[in-house]
C-alpha cells in the first residue's frame, strides 16, 4: 500500500480533475463517502464521465474507506469498537445492551405519548456527555417533521444532567423537514455537515409522518415504500460511514383486524422491519411509567423493562 497516496479530497481519486470534482460537488457528491455509496450510472449521468471511469472512481473511494470483504474476526473486532449513548435509565440501557449504539439505526415506535420524543430529547443532551459518563463528547442533529422539538425540555434535561443548558443547546442542530423530499435532501446535506462537525447522533422524529401524509391510500403504497426504503438506506449509510448513532421514531396505528397478539403496529409496514438494527416498542403505563420492549435486534435478547419520564428527563422508577 506504500505507493498509494492517501485519498482525502475528490481530486485525489483517479480520473477526477478540478472540473469533474466541481460537477460532482454540484450534483451532491461532495465527499469521498458520498461517492463510495453512489452507483456508477448516477455518477456518470451527473458528470458526463464514461461509465468505466465512474466505476474506477467509485472503487477507489470504497477502497479509501475500507469497504471490502472482511473476515468474521475483523467484524467482531469492529463490533467491539461500537460506542453507546446512555438513555439516563439503567433499565433501558440494560435492555439495549448498554445504550443506543453508533453505526446502527434504532427505531422507537409507539402510540402518541409513549415517550419516543422524550427519549430523543434526552439522547440529544446525553451524547454531549464525556464517554465515561455514557456520552460521546459529540453534537446532535435533530430532524423534526412534526414540530415536536422543545428547547425548554432540553434546558430541563441539561440541568438534570448537571450541564450548562445554553452550551447543550449550542450543540444541537435542529431543522424542520417540510415534506418527504426535503427530509431526504437534509440527509444528503448531512454527509457534508458530519465531515466538518463532531456530530455523533442523528435523530429523525418522526421518520414516516410526511410519507404517510403525501402518499395516502393503497394505490400509493408501493411509491411510499420505495421512497421510505431509499430514505432508510441513506440513514444506514450515514450511520455506518460516520460511526454515528441514528434514532428514528415511528407512530403506531391500530389494526382492528388483529385478534391475537398486539393490535398496534408500526406505520410504514414491512420496510422498517428490515432496515433498523434495533426496534424498540414503547407503551404507556400508569402515571409517568413507560414500558419498553425489544421487538427486533439480531444481537439482543427479547425482553422488556420499565422507565419513567420525570421533570429532569428519562430515569428509572423509584
Amino acid at each position: 500500500m506504500g505507493d498509494q497516496k492517501e485519498v482525502r479530497e475528490l481530486t485525489d481519486l483517479p480520473g477526477v480533475g478540478p472540473s469533474t470534482a466541481q460537477k460532482m460537488i454540484e450534483a451532491g457528491f461532495a465527499s469521498i463517502e458520498a461517492v463510495a455509496v453512489a452507483t456508477p450510472q448516477e455518477l456518470s449521468q451527473v458528470t458526463g464521465i464514461p461509465l468505466p471511469t465512474a466505476q474506477k472512481i467509485i472503487q477507489a473511494a470504497r477502497e479509501a474507506l475500507d469497504i471490502r470483504f472482511k473476515t468474521a474476526l475483523e467484524l467482531k473486532k469492529e463490533r467491539l469498537t461500537i460506542k453507546k449513548i446512555t438513555t439516563s435509565s439503567r433499565n433501558l440501557d440494560e435492555l439495549l445492551g448498554g445504550g443506543i449504539e453508533t453505526r446502527t439505526i434504532t427505531e422507537l415506535f409507539g402510540e402518541f405519548g409513549s415517550g419516543k420524543t422524550q427519549i430523543c430529547h434526552q439522547l440529544s443532551v446525553n451524547v454531549q456527555l464525556p464517554e465515561e459518563s455514557g456520552g460521546l463528547n459529540g453534537k446532535a442533529v435533530y430532524i423534526d417533521t412534526e414540530g415536536t422539538f422543545r428547547w425548554e425540555r432540553i434546558e430541563q434535561m441539561a440541568r438534570g444532567a448537571g450541564l450548562d443548558p445554553d452550551e447543550v443547546m449550542e450543540n444541537i442542530y435542529w431543522i424542520r423537514a417540510v415534506n418527504s423530499h426535503h427530509q431526504m435532501a437534509i440527509i444528503d446535506q448531512l454527509f457534508d455537515l458530519l465531515k466538518r462537525e463532531n456530530i455523533r447522533l442523528v435523530i429523525v422524529d418522526s421518520v414516516t409522518s410526511h410519507f404517510r401524509a403525501e402518499f395516502p391510500g393503497r394505490e400509493n403504497l408501493a411509491m411510499r415504500q420505495q421512497l421510505l426504503n431509499k430514505h432508510l438506506h441513506q440513514l444506514m449509510r450515514l450511520a455506518e460511514i460516520y460511526d454515528v448513532a441514528v434514532v428514528i421514531t415511528n407512530q403506531v396505528m391500530a389494526r382492528p383486524d388483529v385478534f391475537y397478539g398486539d393490535p398496534t403496529q408500526a406505520v410504514g409496514g414491512h420496510v422498517l422491519y428490515h432496515a433498523p438494527g434495533v426496534r424498540v416498542q414503547l407503551k404507556k403505563s400508569r402515571g409517568n411509567k413507560r414500558i419498553a420492549r425489544i421487538v427486533d435486534a439480531p444481537h439482543l435478547p427479547e425482553g422488556e423493562t420499565v422507565f419513567v419520564i420525570t421533570e429532569w428527563g428519562i430515569r428509572d422508577p423509584e
